[in-house]
């Protein structure tokens, strides 16, 4: 019997002393430091799921475009940082263990590679969030029977996008590169699915990046060129958005997913 195995992680987190850090980034209108009604649903939705028990502390760093000036870029990022602490303590969310809010001002165009200047900045006016737990073994293996005639399907756990763009969020390629790896070392051929959450079935969502409704495709391509960057041969794949025909249930999180659908072996 022929098994690939693939350790996926239950978290999205990174080690650090003996921590592990779960994130969430909330996103800002141009010059504004108040939370847009989706955003701030997602961030109430964020602190209603994440772990309550053990948290060490938690980090506030706010950013925003290269549009203003020094000194107004800094107190416009120290305001949506400001205002992040300020949600967390009207929420209840542990503001005694707020050991940083800290504005770092501009962030530069040449941190994500795309040549739209606007997608960029909207990226960029954001905070970024850390919750900081004790160190614990959140590691998954998840066994695929590749002699197993039945064509199975896996999440590819903790590869995340920013909500509304095809784009990775800064820890997911890391997790997408281990996938790569594991997958280049076998032969079978694979279907990249990408699923949205929040839309009517078959109603894919709205890609902010084209303004086009295709973001379940968008998602599947992104993994797809991914692949073939790191070389795996296009022939063994094929892509497709599946929209929100097949939720989980649950979190809207666990909705926002790309699978492989191993179709031959």
């Amino acid at each position: 019997m022929r098994i690939l195995l693939f350790s996926l992680f239950a978290f999205s987190f990174s080690f650090l002393q003996g921590q592990f850090n779960v994130e969430h980034t909330v996103f800002f209108d141009t010059d504004q430091y108040t939370l847009s009604k989706t955003e701030k649903i997602r961030l109430q939705q964020f602190l209603v799921e994440v772990e309550k028990e053990g948290v060490i502390q938690i980090e506030i760093f706010g950013y925003c475009d290269d549009r203003g000036g020094t000194n107004y870029n800094l107190t416009l990022s120290q305001n949506r940082a400001n205002q992040i602490k300020e949600v967390f303590k009207s929420s209840s969310f542990f503001p005694e263990k707020i050991s940083t809010v800290d504005g770092k001002g501009e962030l530069l165009l040449t941190i994500i590679d795309e040549e739209d200047p606007s997608i960029i900045r909207a990226l960029n006016r954001r905070v970024d969030i850390v919750v900081s737990y004790p160190e614990k073994q959140t590691i998954t293996q998840k066994v695929i029977d590749l002699d197993n005639k039945e064509e199975e399907a896996f999440a590819l756990e903790n590869v995340l996008f920013i909500t509304g763009y095809s784009y990775l969020t800064r820890k997911s390629k890391k997790v997408l590169d281990d996938v790569a790896e594991t997958i280049k070392k076998e032969t079978f051929s694979f279907v990249i699915q990408g699923h949205v959450c929040c839309t009517d079935g078959t109603v894919d969502a709205v890609d902010k990046k084209t303004n086009q409704r295709n973001l379940s495709v968008a998602r599947a391509k992104y993994v797809y060129d991914f692949f073939i960057e790191k070389g795996i041969n296009r022939t063994r794949m094929s892509y497709e958005g599946l929209a929100h025909r097949f939720p989980l249930g649950g979190s809207e999180d666990k909705d926002r997913r790309v699978e492989i659908k191993v179709v031959s072996k």
